[in-house]
């Protein structure tokens, strides 16, 4: 008998349409646990737990980065970008806390049959070996182009440079247990979403 929630994770490139994708999970009645949305809790203000839980490791490590409002974001970024070792150290603060964090969500939700992780960049960590199914959200490049350059301060620039850094699209297509186009319509992009959360609870029964 199974003794644990099913846990299927949820990625994608930038401007693929995660998040909608997210949204209609969550319509669909699966818990879902948002690692970014993790990552803002704990830099964010100060409060009880696990609000601003990270601040005041990273203004140690990073001095002037945050202040009542949490970590500032616009000073915080020249100290990581392009800087794989002080990248590192950010993580090292921030993992074991999501982790944290996860671990909580999925005892909350034990009896569960699935849970969703909304996690951006699986592949990139190699946290598919930790879940038990994997849904890639995806579009055309010129799509998921000019959705990015919509965004506010979103430059060519900054988002090739973001597309450079995450695993291509084709190769989280290849690892995907399920693929969703989001090139779609929402309401065809809803009935996508539908069939796949019906296609998981079958295969538990």
């Amino acid at each position: 008998m199974k003794n644990k929630p099913l846990i299927v994770a949820l990625t994608g490139s930038i401007a693929m349409g995660k998040s909608t994708a997210a949204a209609m999970f969550q319509d669909a009645g699966v818990a879902i646990f948002d690692a970014d949305a993790a990552v803002h809790i704990l830099q964010g203000p100060k409060g009880d737990y696990p609000m601003g839980a990270a601040v005041d490791a990273i203004e140690s490590l990073f001095p002037g980065t945050c202040d009542d409002k949490g970590v500032d974001r616009q000073k915080l970024s020249p100290y990581v970008l392009g800087n794989p070792e002080n990248l590192k150290k950010l993580e090292s603060i921030l993992h074991p806390m999501v982790a944290k964090l996860r671990s909580d969500f999925v005892a909350k939700h034990k009896d569960d049959d699935l849970l969703l992780f909304d996690i951006p960049l699986l592949f990139e960590k190699g946290g598919e070996a930790n879940v038990d199914k994997v849904v890639v959200v995806s579009a055309p490049a010129n799509i998921q182009r000019e959705r990015a350059l919509a965004r506010p301060n979103m430059t060519e620039e900054k988002f090739n440079h973001i597309v450079s850094i995450q695993t291509p699209d084709a190769i989280k297509r290849e690892k995907a247990d399920y693929i969703i186009d989001s090139a779609k319509p929402l309401d065809d992009m809803r009935a996508q979403i539908e069939n796949i959360v019906k296609n998981l609870r079958q295969s538990l029964a």
